[in-house]
């Protein structure tokens, strides 16, 4: 792992973490996998932080409607 977080490292995923990278990229139309993780990493660790401080992540759909992210 790089310590100052500027150069690239190896992940290696299981078969259904790889299907689900896959499908996230096609769904947005990409093939930046790296890019897709990190943006998926991102929204896990705003989930993380906010449940340390006591609040919740919602996601708001075009509705309106919301729903609580639980992980």
């Amino acid at each position: 792992m790089d310590p100052k977080g500027v150069g690239s490292v190896s992940v290696e995923l299981n078969n259904t973490a790889a299907q689900l990278l896959a499908s996230l990229c096609v769904e947005l139309g990409t093939d930046d996998a790296a890019g897709v993780l990190s943006r998926a990493l991102g929204v896990l660790d705003l989930c993380v932080r906010g449940k340390a401080k006591g609040g919740t992540v919602c996601i708001i759909n075009a509705h309106g409607e919301s729903s609580e992210v639980v992980i």
